[in-house]
């Protein structure tokens, strides 16, 4: 990055946040290079020729009367080739290349680039000589891992005629095409492309979700479903597993690639994404999962400011993937933390506070993050579809959703998980509270389970969420005189809903066959507790005692089903259909 002769002088350091004069050339949210440390910085706020500059680094030893230097660019990203199993902190500089350099800290000023110059990819060419290609056509492919094909695009704002383009063994920063515009300019076109990240990228139109992401949990794709460019938040209060939930959707959801944005978590929960990604194998490939996610890592302990920067970075490179055709799902944990440091920034501004000291446009800017999320028609002649999924966890303190931050992403997303630490106290996992999450995609979703999965789908959904509403209003009649004050069809019911929670929503991330359930296992896990539901009422009517039912052995055998493996899944239904028919029958003739 090159550096501006206009230099600004020092005046105040606040912490991460330092007041420049002489900054009367520079715009807002510029990049700035603090201190002969180089320790980049952008500028947030300007009065006259006073600059506010939050620095991305450590600012101990910096001091007043030091220099400030201008770049006259904004805060961008790289985008490129050689992003995919990277891990880079807030800021896009690669941790795996600093810590070659220094294995303790990073080091303050550091600037490596985010793609590696050196390495050379087999660039094939897809478009050729005098061809006319537009902002966002893809001109050339590299296999940037075994799973990931990159597709290299022209940038969005050049367009032209093909005069030139090369193939073979290139870095990222050779030229590999040439376009003539219709000015007679020939622009040079690499590998690599450079975006602001407050800024969205741009595609043809967007375009109203139409099908959920399947995620093999369960409780979500049943009961709250989440759209394919759709946007989910996940609140709870510390050790109710949000990131365990990122965690199984990084793993399993019907995403191609994953960016997971930590930002602001503790240092040892980060390590262990860190460590547990790599092992992680994606059982879609049976690659390592790192074959396909890319990892953003701004613990707490790192410099405030490069929170706010994290969630941005982690968005383009998304959107960048997303403009390929890509599913791209965006893992954020926590936005909290990000909100945390918009607070601390705007408290150093001396701004006027909002509620419980956060910023008054903290609101505006969680829907503008939000916002870029979308099922997308991308940019080009390609008529080709991508689409940003945000899942963004949300940790309340003590679990009070109520507080600004909460109440201002659920303005936003349509999708709730809300989690519970009752549940997961209880060892319940996803501990999803059934009674306060909801999906806004639900009705969307309907014609997509009905054509691929079954008709029945949305009326069992139904029946299971009835069943449940019921079970709460029951448990306070039990809470008040006793289970046996029930009738015998209302404390069948409150067993059905005991196999719903602890057969059924309750699912094991550690076994092997439990952590994943595929939509037609999950309808027929679903009609089979329904089944033995209805039989058991008919039962009652037909004389056969409450006790006798509680019995059922078909009962033990469906608490048992979730470990049966797919293949025989059709099976086992039949299997189990057979005996509760046989059992209920028998229990009536006696």
């Amino acid at each position: 990055m090159s550096l501006n002769k206009n230099v600004g002088i020092i005046t105040k350091v606040s912490g991460p946040l330092i007041v420049a004069k002489n900054m009367a050339s520079v715009q807002v949210y510029d990049v700035v290079k603090v201190s002969d440390k180089k320790l980049t910085g952008e500028v947030i706020e300007l009065r006259g020729d006073l600059a506010s500059i939050q620095v991305y680094e450590e600012t101990a030893g910096i001091g007043p009367g030091e220099p400030v230097y201008l770049t006259n660019q904004v805060l961008s990203v790289e985008l490129g080739p050689g992003l995919i199993g990277s891990i880079f902190d807030g800021i896009q500089r690669p941790l795996e290349e600093i810590y070659k350099i220094d294995k303790k800290i990073i080091p303050a000023g550091i600037d490596i680039p985010a793609l590696n110059y050196e390495k050379k990819w087999d660039f094939k060419p897809v478009a050729k000589i005098g061809d006319m290609l537009i902002g966002g056509d893809v001109f050339g492919l590299v296999d940037e891992t075994k799973v990931v094909k990159h597709k290299i695009m022209v940038p969005p704002n050049i367009s032209g005629k093909v005069v030139f383009i090369d193939s073979g063994l290139k870095t990222v920063t050779d030229t590999v095409l040439k376009l003539e515009d219709k000015n007679g300019k020939v622009h040079d076109v690499s590998m690599r492309q450079f975006w602001p990240v407050r800024k969205k990228r741009p595609y043809n139109k967007k375009i109203s979700p139409n099908k959920p992401m399947i995620t093999g949990q369960r409780v979500i794709d049943t009961l709250f479903p989440i759209a394919i460019g759709g946007v989910a938040a996940i609140p709870g209060p510390f050790g109710s597993g949000k990131t365990v939930v990122q965690h199984q959707l990084a793993k399993w959801s019907d995403a191609d690639i994953i960016v997971y944005v930590g930002c602001g978590e503790r240092g040892n929960e980060m390590t262990d994404v860190l460590m547990e990604f790599p092992e992680l194998k994606d059982p879609k490939t049976g690659e390592s999962l790192m074959e396909r996610t890319i990892l953003i890592a701004n613990t707490s302990n790192m410099p405030v400011a490069a929170r706010e920067a994290s969630i941005y970075t982690g968005i383009t490179i998304a959107e960048y993937y997303r403009d390929m055709g890509y599913k791209v799902a965006l893992m954020a944990d926590s936005t909290s933390r990000w909100a945390e440091a918009l607070r601390e920034m705007s408290s150093r501004l001396e701004e006027m506070p909002g509620e419980e000291g956060y910023p008054a446009y903290l609101s505006s800017r969680i829907a503008e993050f939000y916002e870029r999320a979308g099922l997308v028609d991308v940019l080009g002649n390609r008529n080709e579809e991508g689409a940003v999924t945000v899942i963004g966890a949300v940790s309340p303190p003590g679990g009070d959703t109520s507080e600004p931050v909460s109440q201002a992403t659920l303005r936003i997303v349509k999708v709730f998980w809300g989690l519970s630490a009752q549940l997961a106290y209880r060892r319940h996992f996803p501990a999803i509270d059934w009674l306060k999450s909801y999906s806004l995609y639900q009705s969307d979703m309907v014609g997509y389970f009905e054509d691929t999965v079954s008709p029945e789908w949305p009326i069992l959904v139904n029946r299971v969420k009835t069943i449940l509403q019921d079970e709460s209003q029951l448990e306070e009649i039990v809470r008040l005189v006793g289970f046996d004050s029930l009738s015998k069809e209302d404390q069948v019911k409150m067993l059905v809903a005991q196999m719903i929670r602890e057969d059924y929503l309750h699912q094991n991330a550690f076994d092997d066959v439990d952590t994943y359930s595929s939509t037609i296992k999950q309808f027929n896990m679903m009609k089979i507790i329904l089944h033995w539901f209805d039989s058991a009422i008919n039962a009652l009517k037909n004389g056969v005692k409450y006790s006798d039912i509680e019995l059922s052995k078909a009962r033990d055998l469906i608490g048992r089903f979730k470990y049966i493996l797919e293949a025989n899944v059709d099976s086992e239904i039949i299997k189990l259909e057979k005996l509760i028919n046989e059992e209920f029958n028998k229990g009536g003739n006696n």
